[in-house]
């Protein structure tokens, strides 16, 4: 022990943690929470919970729908890089296109940063995203937790959880299986890339290439790899919500890990399977080259990653061309890529 803890006693700071920087941290995010007020939260950061009021925002008689998930270790590429700001949009994404696929509102929103040591300007970087992704969304940034932990994490390293809780009214939740049958369409909407899956090959891919993250990307333009591999994940809501409300739609499949072949099955009923064109779309630049490069089989490639459909819909036949309509005028690429099938 050194003479100067002797006589003034050991301080959270000499063990790694820095009160101040996590008070300073949270008086840059309140801003940038505020922003993402809306119907049901006012997000005053500083209490002990957050707080939504449900009639304020307009249900009757809601059903609650929560979800969690992280980056992954897209996550990697960012740090190593110091490209934060996307990463953010990427936690909010995956939480809130999943409760999306139960038909449900994102209402709230919650972050758990975990470092082991707190840079405030780039802890501020991450959240500012967070807060863009809560904005993309309309759901509001209530609270979160930052973690400063020495010992659990190394150098500039870094974790992200995120929490969403939504609603949906009692009679529009989803999937509605017994409605699905055999012939239905399914709807193919666009991914933005990647999303927030399958990096762990990725990065392997990359590493075989012989590239570094501040090379020119070999399938876009005016980016380097790492600023077009951290193309943040698409979010749906604003897109697909209205949709849902109409009853136009009977199930949603958000295309996380495990690509088409895994994750749509999840909203369907045991009867049915769902059966696809893959060459009935163009997949992005980015998984011809994924492919190329790494000698991906074609089956490995429909496993780890979205090849370009973020999101599926599947919806009565006579609903079709309103709904490629709607999602045309939103901005969305999308286009029947298959039907569901008798097993």
């Amino acid at each position: 022990m050194t003479d100067k803890s002797k006589k003034q006693g050991l301080t959270y700071a000499d063990a790694g943690v820095s009160i101040d920087a996590g008070d300073a941290l949270i008086d840059r995010i309140k801003p940038l929470a505020k922003m993402t007020a809306r119907p049901g939260a006012d997000v005053a950061l500083g209490g002990f919970g957050g707080a939504f009021d449900l009639k304020a925002a307009g249900f009757k008689d809601p059903v609650l729908v929560s979800g969690t998930d992280g980056v992954g270790t897209k996550l990697r590429i960012a740090i190593d890089t110091g490209v934060l700001n996307t990463v953010g949009i990427d936690l909010v994404a995956m939480c809130v296109n999943d409760i999306l696929a139960q038909g449900a509102e994102p209402l709230f929103f919650l972050d758990y940063f975990a470092t082991g040591h707190l840079d405030v300007a780039k802890a501020e970087q991450v959240i500012s995203g967070i807060a863009k992704g809560c904005q993309l969304s309309a759901c509001a940034l209530i609270g979160g937790e930052t973690a400063e932990m020495p010992g659990m994490y190394e150098g500039e390293d870094f974790d992200l959880a995120g929490f969403v809780v939504g609603a949906a009214e009692r009679g529009q939740l989803l999937p509605r299986k017994s409605h699905m049958k055999a012939g239905d369409p399914l709807i193919g909407i666009s991914s933005s890339g990647p999303h927030s899956n399958g990096y762990s090959l990725i990065r392997k891919v990359v590493s075989i290439s012989g590239l570094s993250w501040t090379d020119p990307s070999p399938f876009s333009d005016n980016q380097s790899l790492a600023e077009a591999l951290l193309e943040p994940t698409k979010i749906y809501v604003t897109q697909l919500l209205p949709l849902i409300r109409q009853g136009l739609i009977k199930g949603l499949a958000h295309i996380t890990g495990g690509g088409l072949t895994e994750n749509t099955p999840r909203m369907l009923p045991e009867h049915l399977t769902p059966e696809y064109d893959f060459t009935s779309w163009e997949r992005p630049a980015v998984f011809h080259w994924l492919q190329e490069t790494g000698g991906i089989a074609e089956a490995e490639m429909q496993r780890a990653f979205n090849c370009g459909i973020g999101m599926v819909v599947t919806c009565d036949p006579d609903n079709t061309a309103d709904i490629l309509k709607a999602l045309e005028k939103s901005g969305e690429s999308a286009k029947v890529i298959g039907y569901l099938a008798e097993k």
